[in-house]
């Protein structure tokens, strides 16, 4: 299992640690409007997922925000899905203050079924651990990380990179 801190304290995280190479395991969140939405939905696509603690944090907002400004150029067959706890209105909100729209966001806080299917759900927190991860047409796991300490930024190009070598 990945050992995850934030703000340097060691958490623990639920769920099983995702590996590249396995199946994508499902989940359930909601979008912005309430409505549920499971890894299916975006299926036939190139998906990065990108996980955050809270869109409201410095960190998230920046993470967010780079993924939502490289969409144009990863092209119409990737979705790019960023996944927190935070209220899907809080989520809107901050969709609208950034102009992001880009991405879809979706909130895990109902079940915390993205949390505990992808080994991030804090559990000292009911947070979700930043991580990033692609998944590729097939539903396959091509990329995943976690990133060691929570209020550190992901490897951005890292990622960039895995959703480009399956766009090619």
């Amino acid at each position: 299992m990945a050992q995850v801190t934030f703000k340097n304290n060691p958490v623990t995280l639920v769920g099983k640690e995702v590996v590249v190479g396995e199946k994508a395991p499902n989940f359930s969140v909601l979008a912005n409007d309430l409505s549920p939405v499971t890894l299916q939905d975006t299926a036939g696509k190139i998906r990065l997922i990108s996980v955050v603690p809270s869109l409201d944090t410095g960190v998230c907002s920046t993470q967010t925000n780079k993924f939502n400004s490289e969409a144009a150029s990863l092209g119409d067959d990737v979705a790019i899905l960023t996944i927190s706890m935070d209220l899907p209105f809080a989520q809107k909100r901050w969709c609208g203050a950034n102009a992001a729209d880009a991405i879809q966001t979706l909130s895990d806080h109902r079940d915390a079924s993205f949390g505990e299917s992808y080994g991030v759900l804090m559990q000292e927190l009911r947070l979700l651990a930043r991580s990033v991860f692609v998944v590729d047409k097939n539903d396959v796991v091509t990329y995943a990380e976690y990133v060691g300490e929570g209020t550190d930024h992901p490897n951005y190009e890292k990622a960039l990179e895995a959703v480009k070598a399956l766009t090619n």
